[in-house]
């Protein structure tokens, strides 16, 4: 009798379980439908939908094993209300052979975190012969520098991109086709902003927009909070933990804010015909308020023609945070990261026809 209570025991908390997770999920999958203030807890479940998923899969293959088929449904059918969200991490489009003969415009967006703050140029030149070598027509650029060994990098770039609009601070798109306007997006009490310029590609008037959101600052005070252990300080795991928390809470409603603003500005005085790309370093995950808020009635240029595991972060988090977006008007034929090494990013390369 023993062995049977203890049975139906665990039984019964790992049907607990498999409803709990299957709650959270949901949660998860809609936490980016609000915004983050007021809605903190929600709105984090998003960040966790990986774990998630995965314990959902785990508890699937359990009742598999048990052969309770009933309560294998709660996990799978919170499965298959996951595909969605697992299309922006991986995708199984075949490749395009034919893409690079295609007429079109080929998009990149890089942070290139002020070019790893190497002063002879050689990064920022390496990176632009990488950019000759992907064929890109506008290169959008997050934490960039004009700076740069004897020569400007404007001087330099200018050889293959005739073309530049220069935004706040850190942010540049230069293109290979004529800039008709532009104009700077900036946020309160922050260095990051937002950019757009208008580009005549042949004929084809296409609004760029360059997005650089506030960051987590997680790294930032796991740094902080090394350097004091290492000079003796003692630091509590709760208050550690809780100063992590708060960053992110913060960091996400900034840049709810300022998805906002963007989404206000993107089609502001937009030429009757013009298409429209948004891209950049949003900070954030998929299908969080961010990247809800800013796709809007846009295509994932990932979702629509990427291929395999997408994560575009270098550090100890593989997440995906930078994004191309595009309006109906195009079609995305190729999506890829390469694995240039000089910053905490990797650059995403889309190429579009009209």
């Amino acid at each position: 009798m023993g062995k049977l209570a203890v049975y139906k025991y665990l039984s019964f908390l790992m049907l607990v379980a498999t409803f709990a997770v299957a709650v959270f999920t949901f949660f998860g999958l809609f936490g980016g439908n609000v915004p983050p203030a007021g809605n903190t807890a929600r709105a984090m479940l998003v960040y966790v939908l990986p774990l998630l998923i995965i314990a959902d899969a785990l508890l699937l293959v359990y009742w598999l094993i048990r052969r309770r088929w009933h309560w294998a449904a709660i996990p799978a059918l919170t499965l298959l209300c996951c595909i969605p969200y697992i299309g922006t991490l991986f995708q199984y489009h075949a490749v395009d052979d034919t893409a690079d003969s295609k007429k079109g415009l080929k998009i990149a967006t890089y942070n290139v975190a002020l070019f790893n703050r190497e002063t002879t140029g050689f990064i920022a030149l390496d990176i632009l012969a990488q950019m000759k070598k992907q064929k890109v027509d506008v290169l959008c650029m997050q934490e960039y520098t004009n700076v740069s060994g004897n020569k400007t990098n404007s001087e330099s770039y200018s050889t293959y991109f005739p073309y530049m609009a220069k935004g706040k601070d850190d942010m540049v798109i230069y293109s290979r086709y004529p800039v008709t306007a532009q104009k700077t997006i900036t946020f309160e009490n922050t260095n990051n902003s937002a950019m757009w310029a208008d580009i005549n590609a042949d004929g084809h008037l296409v609004r760029v927009v360059n997005v650089h959101l506030e960051t987590t600052g997680f790294s930032r005070t796991m740094h902080q909070a090394a350097k004091l252990r290492a000079n003796g300080t003692d630091i509590e795991s709760n208050r550690l933990l809780r100063a992590i928390y708060d960053k992110y809470t913060w960091g996400m409603m900034v840049r709810a804010g300022q998805a906002i603003t963007v989404s206000n500005e993107l089609r502001k005085d937009q030429i009757d015909g013009q298409s429209l790309v948004v891209c950049g370093d949003f900070n954030d995950v998929p299908y969080s308020f961010v990247y809800n808020t800013l796709l809007g009635d846009l295509v994932d240029g990932f979702k629509e023609c990427g291929r395999g595991r997408m994560f575009t972060y270098r550090g100890g988090k593989s997440v995906r945070i930078d994004y191309i977006f595009h309006d109906k008007s195009l079609k995305g034929l190729t999506y890829y990261k390469t694995d240039l090494s000089y910053s905490d990013h990797y650059p995403v390369f889309m190429k579009v026809e009209f």
